[in-house]
């Protein structure tokens, strides 16, 4: 069984694209709400949430997780895997959704050694939209300039985007809402176009379209989700230890309202997901 781990129900979008492909392969979602947003919250906070969430995820079956949260992989993740998991759970994997992001910008896998042997590539600017904490994290920018530094990287935080999906703001509400932050990119990179823009929030998927049709043509708008899937998929034919299909279930569990996530989760995943509290 494959984990993955959100502070609320955006990393929903994340999993439907996992599942859709793997489907023979059973999944559990857990999102924390009772203590989201993590974005108000302190590294340390962020830290000590993903752990608990990623050892329940464990406690569960799950041999593999992914953070499908941008803000636990930018604050969370390097920490994780390099002081606590082999100790507390020999023989399990965190995984999370910057990784793959980071390695289609630059087209440097995650593990290559970057210090030696490497080709520099065209000089080109990336235009980042997260959440503040993600922002602030600058976990994004600090990745791609070790693999390329010859890439710019522009970050636009985007504080009141969240909030406006999970209200159920009208299409007019959201379009106005990412044209005030793609104006923003736009002035800080003096009107230059980007060559892409990384969507660095599992929620925004959602206004992907809005984004596109905000944004000058031919910018491309990475897809959080479909990157991630691709990338899981790669990792299952490295380590076949951990890709063992079951039955095709997805299961889901929250630590807040069940009923009331419940009644939010099919615009974020797709379908009916029916969550459980734990």
């Amino acid at each position: 069984m494959i984990g993955a781990f959100d502070s609320g129900h955006g990393g929903l979008t994340v999993l439907r694209a996992l599942h859709q492909h793997l489907p023979t392969h059973d999944f559990l979602y857990l999102g924390d709400h009772a203590d989201a947003p993590y974005g108000d919250r302190t590294p340390d906070e962020i830290y000590d949430l993903t752990l608990a969430g990623v050892s329940r995820l464990f406690d569960r079956g799950a041999r593999l997780v992914i953070l499908a949260c941008n803000t636990a992989s930018a604050v969370a993740l390097r920490r994780l895997q390099q002081t606590w998991l082999d100790q507390a759970w020999p023989g399990r994997r965190v995984l999370g959704v910057l990784v793959p992001m980071v390695e289609a910008v630059t087209g440097v896998p995650w593990m290559a050694d970057v210090a030696t042997g490497r080709q520099v590539g065209d000089a080109r600017t990336i235009g980042i939209f997260a959440t503040s904490r993600t922002v602030d994290s600058r976990a994004y920018p600090r990745e791609i300039a070790a693999r390329a530094p010859e890439i710019r990287v522009v970050q636009q935080a985007c504080p009141d985007l969240v909030p406006l999906i999970e209200l159920g703001a009208s299409h007019r509400q959201l379009a106005a809402a990412v044209r005030r932050y793609t104006d923003a990119l736009m002035i800080r990179l003096e009107g230059v176009a980007p060559q892409a823009v990384m969507l660095g929030c599992t929620h925004y998927p959602l206004v992907a379209d809005l984004f596109a049709a905000s944004l000058p043509a031919g910018v491309e708008v990475l897809s959080q989700p479909d990157l991630t899937a691709k990338s899981l998929s790669a990792y299952l034919q490295r380590h076949p230890e951990f890709d063992q299909p079951g039955q095709g279930q997805v299961r889901f569990m929250t630590t807040g309202d069940a009923v009331r996530i419940t009644d939010l989760a099919t615009r974020f995943f797709g379908k009916p997901a029916q969550f459980t509290k734990v």
